[in-house]
């Protein structure tokens, strides 16, 4: 099963057991209303249901939960840690930097023995420099208690099941995902695999597949296998690797019953056409070939063929490679053959396709018969590609699996206008067919505006977190980010920062350790080493800001990676302009995500003003490379600018999309489908209710 604060974080529901001796009037009820209030402190709250729930246990028993739910959302919220920053007073009284610096080369001078340990023309080595001159309780003594406004953040947690219940629910949701999911949720579906007994009848994702595959041969039970990669997936899982194939494995030893399944499992799926797919990964077969020894297994002639394949002892052709063959000789009408048999494929290339010189009604013909069988997330990736080509050429993004971007020009010529008004015809009957019927159909207007979640590998587990490409307004007058980090092994430096452009993403101002105000701008201060934890901060006031573009970035300046940390998360929070408080409270948190990923530089999300001068957050969970050491945030302008712009002005799909195919297809029945950031306080019984957490089970088959 799930750990208890696992459904706590992941879907906001608390699993609530039947301990012995609950009874009508209990004296939990206090306790309730108790851990109410505690929760209400960080932002949370019971719903009318749970608060019910919990008034008929036991009080000891609401005691003792509530210590763990407590501890949960301070976790998701990041308040379970302490949050200290370098100036005691921020954001008031923060110096103008040459004043800063000048104030601690005068001290080093008072002091010959300090002095003498400063590094020429290396003013971090200053004597007090990136550590704290206060402790916490200090900080708690300069800052007044926080006014509570009626905009701060209330997160209800709703009545969970059993936590068997629960769980097996979430294992069924992760497996029957229709989108990748992140390598926290793989880890989570791995874990759940291994101890749910339900499984769901259809698991689209193979990286999901592969997953459940391994539970299902440590049960004795054959994998679900219908390619030779899903095999090779499943012999990565095995061996601890990547079930993604991005990355080498290295295999382990196999027991005999596990080369007899894999052989077995490969024996039934290598036909002739699907050899093709083997030359792809040609090396990791070769690597596995060797610890299955394929020819101590004779009853198994495939699977045999698959590895001389592998060796290129066995010729085999790949469709890709037959399709790349086609269209360079300029004989589009084959290609479209072959992609016949393939039409996720198909619909892949139909940009492509387009382009190739064949008539565009021929090629649309081939999507049309290829969109009913092609995946739902196939055709919205490629409905949301068409409708950006039918505007202006604009830069084109990359992400791989880890955020990692790049931007390029767009140099492919333009397509008709009429034939991408088909195309988008043609797939939204076909996206529309897929729909359930709703039902009455209750919407909160706030998730509108957010993107679908095509792929779940972006966004790593947090609060108020939206899929690359969501648009949300803000609300307060102040705007206040941060990051937290606690190294692992060796010191390490991040540094908070915020980059500020003009509407045509030039004019650059920064806030940053090399800039700690402007005049709307203020930095909390640099700390380079956490040992215990360290919290940077900037303040936007954004009534203030003479830039409409506002970019927060995380920069690895020495030390360990972001993956590598111990901890390390970053976070905004919305404040009135006369709130006072710590620099951080729970409550006035609006989202907070771990930070993880390859690259060195992290650019969570953009804040935006619009027309009417009210602000928005544009989500991007992006990663770049960075330098191996001392990023900054005023050298990667350029980068940080094309790609923040490449995101902003690309048009995502929206639920509202998805709403309005829907409610094209409501009916007036007894069926009640809710859609919304977060779920209505009372919904009808069995209605489908769809919220953040489960927002990738609106992607239909």
């Amino acid at each position: 099963m799930a750990s208890e604060s696992l459904i706590i974080t992941r879907r906001l529901r608390v699993p609530v057991d039947l301990p012995q001796g609950e009874t009508e009037g209990a004296p939990g009820a206090a306790a309730a209303r108790q851990l109410d209030a505690a929760l209400l402190s960080v932002g949370f709250a019971c719903s009318p249901a749970l608060l019910a729930r919990l008034g008929r246990l036991p009080a000891g028993a609401v005691v003792d939960l509530g210590v763990r739910v407590l501890a949960a959302v301070r976790t998701l919220v990041g308040d379970h840690v302490r949050h200290n920053p370098y100036f005691v007073d921020f954001p008031r009284n923060v110096p103008d930097t040459v004043e800063f610096w000048a104030g601690l080369l005068a001290e080093a001078l008072r002091d010959p023995v300090a002095a003498g340990r400063v590094s020429p023309g290396n003013l971090l080595t200053l004597p007090g420099y990136g550590v704290h001159r206060h402790s916490y309780a200090d900080l708690l003594a300069a800052h007044a208690e926080l006014v509570p406004l009626a905009g701060d953040r209330v997160t209800v947690l709703d009545l969970g099941g059993t936590l068997a219940a629960e769980s097996e629910a979430l294992f069924a949701s992760l497996a029957g995902s229709e989108v990748p999911l992140s390598a926290e949720d793989v880890t989570l579906l791995r874990r759940l695999a291994g101890v749910c007994a339900g499984e769901p009848g259809r698991i689209p994702v193979r990286e999901n597949r592969a997953v459940v595959n391994e539970a299902r041969l440590a049960a004795g039970r054959a994998p679900l296998v219908d390619t030779v990669t899903d095999v090779l997936r499943l012999a990565c899982g095995l061996s601890g690797g990547d079930v993604t194939l991005t990355d080498p494995t290295r295999f382990r030893s196999f027991t005999r019953a596990e080369r007899r399944a894999l052989l077995a499992a490969l024996d039934g799926v290598a036909t002739t056409a699907k050899l093709g797919d083997v030359p792809r990964h040609r090396e990791q077969w070769k690597r596995l070939g060797e610890r299955l020894h394929a020819h101590d297994y004779p009853r198994f002639p495939q699977a045999g063929h698959v590895f001389e394949v592998a060796r290129g002892e066995r010729p085999a052709v790949s469709l890709p490679g037959r399709v790349e063959v086609a269209l360079a000789a300029g004989r589009t009408g084959e290609a479209l053959r072959l992609l016949g048999n393939s039409p996720g494929a198909l619909l892949r290339r139909l940009d492509h396709l387009l382009r190739s010189g064949e008539s565009p009604s021929s090629v649309l013909y081939a999507a049309r018969q290829a969109a009913g069988s092609a995946s739902g997330r196939v055709l919205l990736s490629l409905r949301e590609h068409l409708q950006n080509r039918a505007a202006a050429s604009a830069p084109r993004i990359f992400a791989n699996r880890n955020s990692r971007a790049w931007v390029t020009p767009d140099t492919r010529p333009p397509l008709d206008g009429g034939v991408i008004a088909e195309a988008l015809a043609l797939l939204d009957e076909e996206i529309g067919r897929r729909l359930p019927d709703p039902g009455v159909l209750v919407v909160d207007d706030d998730v509108l505006d957010v993107a679908l979640p095509l792929s779940g590998k972006a966004v790593a587990p947090g609060l108020g977190l939206l899929p690359r490409g969501s648009v949300a307004p803000i609300d307060g007058e102040l705007l206040r980010f941060f990051v937290h980090w606690r190294e692992k092994e060796r010191p390490t430096d991040y540094d908070l920062s915020a980059l500020m452009l003009d509407a045509d993403y030039g004019d650059a101002l920064h806030v940053s350790w090399t800039n700690y105000r402007t005049g709307f701008a203020w930095y909390s201060g640099d700390l380079t080493e956490a040992p215990h934890g360290a919290s940077e901060f900037v303040d936007i006031r954004l009534a203030r800001a003479t830039r409409p573009i506002v970019i927060p970035q995380v920069d690895v300046f020495s030390g360990e990676r972001f993956d590598d940390a111990a901890e390390a998360f970053f976070g905004f929070m919305v404040r009135g302009e006369d709130q006072h408080g710590r620099p951080f409270e729970a409550r006035t948190v609006r989202a907070k995500s771990d930070l993880r990923g390859a690259g060195r530089i992290a650019l969570p999300l953009a804040f935006l003003r619009d027309e009417a001068g009210g602000w928005r957050a544009k989500w991007l969970h992006l990663y770049l490379k960075g330098h191996p050491a001392f990023n900054r945030v005023e050298a990667h302008r350029l980068t940080t600018s094309l790609l923040v712009r490449s995101i902003v002005e690309r048009d995502y799909l929206r639920v509202g999309y998805l709403v309005d195919l829907m409610r094209a297809k409501s009916s007036a029945t007894d069926r009640v489908t809710c859609i919304g950031l977060a779920a209505p306080a009372d919904p009808p019984p069995g209605a489908r209710v769809i919220t953040l957490t489960t927002l990738h089970e609106l992607i239909p088959g």
